[in-house]
Formats: structure tokens, sequence, C-alpha cells
């Protein structure tokens, strides 16, 4: 029985990636695009993705989240499905990796029970670049534990929506799993498959299932075991016995050749999801020293620049000082003299003129006499030029380190592209290793129907013993633990798990599926 419906919110309640929208502000979509995108596929863990997202908001102001919040539209069918949702008195929850600025609008907006989602740290009415929340380390699923044991029900009774990677742990616990127009790594999973843009879709759903378990019909769980059956052969016998035996020889020998082929992609994908995760947390280790670098040089930066300011100030003061003492003037005056006695020098002149320039010089140096540099002064302009030279080498020391630091940022940065493209590289794998084990199981189930079919035959034509009443049967116990046996083999088979060879032998002998 469903109680209670929860939704992821970015691209399944709104009809885009809030923190794409956000992005915007400080013109860092792209970058913040390109990350959420490698989130969703599964490419990198949603701890690293909303960290490094977050980090690229910094100083972003908050009033101007709240307002892009105010314009982020709703997916078609969003208020219509809440509502239905509510009048047939299910909880809903938004359990999201955004953001509380825009969940809570949401909420209110639509009606929405409970929201569950990170929060932005916010200094002075600016972001930090830092995050926190329940879904920055942890998962959907602990969250959804939470819920569901606050409410006091089942992850049976949940029905779960959700479109990326981050959502496929509440997806595969919940009773209804539904993939909302998602990755093909969550529609592997999901019990519903939603292609439509349009929410009415996943009501749709809910409320006809809601119908069914009311009505006491078919459970999804049946459903799911239904599934698992095995399909019906339309298998040819041959026309004599002895051909139907040669059927069945190859039959086994084809069976047993999947089910190697298929433990083989198996073993593949794990292999391969091994890789990928240990590349993720090697990736992760990576970005997190990029960052730690990235940071060391932007307050190295500031440093710098406090340095320069400092600098220009006490060369500002010494020009202001020089100007106020009467040293200007003085050297004016001194390169005018040294202009006038270099003409009288090198130049042949009338005697008025030369007299006009001697006349000239000496006035220049009677004003030169009377001009006296102020000496408190000039020690104030020396402690300044003192000043300016400490600041000139600070600023010299920390470019150095701040070139340093950016070097090392860029060496770990080229690091995790190079580390992504692995990752991304084993995650193909792994979904195609997977894939094919998924083929090589219905080739499977396919052989295996065939060899009841073949079985039924040839056991239709076997000889009847007669029974000695007298005499106990050697191997009846034996015969009934075996069967006990196969039928708990195809119990662990209707259920997804393996099967040995040597166990699908045992189901062959007891003609059991």
């Amino acid at each position: 029985m469903i109680k209670l419906v929860v939704f992821d919110l970015d691209n399944v309640i709104i009809d885009g990636e809030a923190i794409d929208e956000i992005g915007k502000i400080a013109n860092v979509e792209e970058d913040i695009a390109a990350i959420t995108e490698k989130a969703m596929q599964g490419e990198i863990d949603f701890e690293t993705s909303i960290k490094d997202r977050v980090q690229l908001l910094e100083g972003i102001s908050i009033e101007d989240i709240e307002k892009v919040a105010d314009e982020l539209p709703l997916i078609p069918g969003a208020l219509e499905t809440i509502k239905s949702l509510k009048d047939n008195n299910l909880d809903v929850a938004i359990i999201s990796g955004s953001f509380d600025v825009v969940a809570e609008k949401i909420k209110d907006k639509l009606g929405v029970d409970k929201v569950y989602t990170n929060s932005f740290t916010v200094e002075d009415g600016k972001l930090t670049g830092e995050v926190t929340g329940p879904l920055v380390s942890g998962s959907k699923l602990d969250v959804l534990n939470g819920l569901v044991e606050e409410a006091g029900i089942t992850l049976d009774e949940v029905v779960a929506v959700g479109d990326g990677a981050n959502d496929i742990s509440m997806i595969e616990s919940a009773g209804c799993g539904i993939a909302f127009n998602a990755k093909d790594s969550v529609k592997e999973i999901a019990d519903v498959v939603i292609d439509e843009k349009d929410l009415c879709k996943v009501s749709e759903k809910i409320l006809n299932q809601l119908t069914t378990d009311n009505a006491g019909n078919e459970t999804v769980e049946k459903k799911a075991e239904e599934k698992n059956t095995l399909p019906k052969s339309d298998f040819v016998l041959a026309d004599t016995m002895e051909g139907v035996r040669k059927q069945k020889d190859e039959k086994e020998a084809e069976i047993a050749k999947v089910a190697e082929e298929r433990e083989n992609f198996n073993r593949m994908a794990k292999e391969q999801r091994k890789i990928r995760d240990e590349l993720n947390a090697s990736l992760k280790e990576n970005l997190n020293k990029a960052i730690e670098f990235r940071n060391e040089r932007n307050e190295i930066n500031k440093a710098v620049e406090s340095a320069k300011k400092a600098r220009n100030e006490a060369n500002n003061k010494i020009k202001s000082l020089e100007w106020s003492s009467g040293k200007r003037d003085k050297i004016k005056i001194e390169n005018e003299i040294k202009k006038i006695d270099k003409i009288i020098e090198t130049r042949v002149l009338d005697i008025k003129k030369e007299n006009q320039l001697v006349k000239n010089a000496n006035d220049l140096r009677k004003q030169l006499m009377k001009i006296h540099e102020d000496e408190s002064v000039q020690g104030e302009s020396q402690e300044l030029k003192k000043l300016s030279e400490e600041e000139h080498e600070k600023v010299i020391t920390l470019s150095e380190k701040a070139q340093a630091a950016h070097e090392e940022m860029l060496t770990y940065f080229r690091k995790t592209d190079d580390i992504r493209t692995a990752a991304d590289e084993a995650h193909k794998n792994f979904i195609e290793a997977r894939k094919n084990a998924s083929a090589k199981h219905e080739e499977f189930k396919n052989i295996l129907s065939d060899i009841h079919v073949i079985n039924k035959k040839l056991g239709s034509h076997r000889p009847k013993k007669r029974r000695n009443d007298n005499k106990p049967s050697s191997g009846s116990n034996r015969n009934r633990e075996e069967k006990e046996r196969a039928e708990e083999i195809f119990a662990k088979f209707k259920n997804g798990g393996k099967v040995s060879t040597e166990e699908i032998l045992l189901l062959q002998k007891y003609n059991i599926g």
C-alpha cells in the first residue's frame, strides 16, 4: 500500500537544473553544467560534484539567487501531480541534492509536505563557495530511511521518482521506483520508466497502482516475480526419441556455454565497477588537492594585491612630500641652470644675448639658494621609500608563491582530467558488460525453457517401474531431497540469483520451471 511519494527536484519537479541557472549569474553555467552531467551519469561521485560546482559560485549574492529561484519553471504537470497525490491522502516529499533556497519556494508553491536538501554557506549576504547538508556526503537512501522511520512506514510503501545517478539508491530500495526522463543507468534499475516530459504520467502510474492495491489485485512484487519466470518456448521437437535425446545433449552444451559467458560478463562488470569506483575515489582526492591549491593561490593573490596597494600608497606619498618640500622646484631650477650654462659654452652668441643668459642663470642661482628642503620631510620620505621597497619585495615573493600554487593546481586538474577519462571508460565498460550479462541471462532462460520442453517429452516416454510394496525404495529419500533442492534453486533463479551448470542439470532432472 503506497503511503509516501518522494521526488527528486531538478528536472523532475522543476524544468532544469537550479545550480545551472544560478551559475548564469557568475557566467560559469557551462562549467557547472559539464560537472552536473558527469554526476547525473554516475561518472563522478555526487559529493565531489556538488562541492566543485558550489565553489564556482563564490561571491554571488543570496538575493540574486532568490530571484532566480522565483523564476524557475515547473515541469509540465507538476502542480496537477502533487495536488492529485495529496487529494488521495499520500504524503509527498522532495529529497534533492539541490538547495533549500530553491526547494522551500517549491514546497510552498506546490504544497509539498517536506523537503530535504543542501544549503549554501552565506556570509555578509554572499556565498562563500561552501555547501552543507545531509546530501553532500550522504545518500538519498540515508535520508529516505530516516523519513520512513519517522513516518512509521516501510520502504515497500514508498514510491521514489528520479532521473540521475544519485537517485539510484532510493529508486532501487523503494517499493516502486520510477525513472522519469532518466539516464540509462537509472532506467535499468527502475520498476517504471517514463520518457515523457509530463509529471502527470507519474501520478497516473501511482494512482493506478494505488487502485490496484486497494482492490486486492496483483502487487508490484507479484508483477516483478512474473517478470522473472521462464518465457514460453516454441521449440520444435525432433520426430524420433533418439533425435530428442540428441537435442537435449545439444541444449545442455549450449546452456552451459551461455551460463559461462554470462558469468564472464558479470565478472567483467564487477571488475569494471571496482576500477571505476577506485578511479572516482582518486579523482575526488586529486580534485580536492587542486581546489586546495586554487584556494591557496587566491589567498596569496589577495596578499599580493594588498602589498601592491601599500607600495603604491607609499610611492604616492613620496611624490607628494617631494613637491611640498621644494625638492621638485630645486631640481627644476638646477636643470634650467645646466641648460643655460650649456648654451653659453657651446654656442656663439652676441654679447648682449650672452649677458642676458648669464643674468638669467645668476637669478636662478639666487632662487636656488633660498630653497631649503625640510629635513623632517626628507626623513619621512626616506622611511616611505624603505616601506615601498619592502612592499615591492613582498609583491615579488608572493607572486612567485602564487605562481607555484597555480602550477600545482594545474597539475592536479590535469590529473583529474586523465583520471576522469579513465573512469568514464571504466563506467562505459561496466554498462556494456552488464547489458551483455542481461542479454545472456535472457538467452539462458530461453534455452532452459527449451530444455523443459525436451524433458517433458522424454519423461512421457519413460517406462513405468513396478512398485514393490514390500521393499522400500532405496533412493526415495534422496530423490525427495534433490527435488526440494531443485525447487530452492528455481526460486533463487526467479529472484535473479546465479545458477551453476550443476544446478541447471538438477532443474532439468525434475523438470522444474
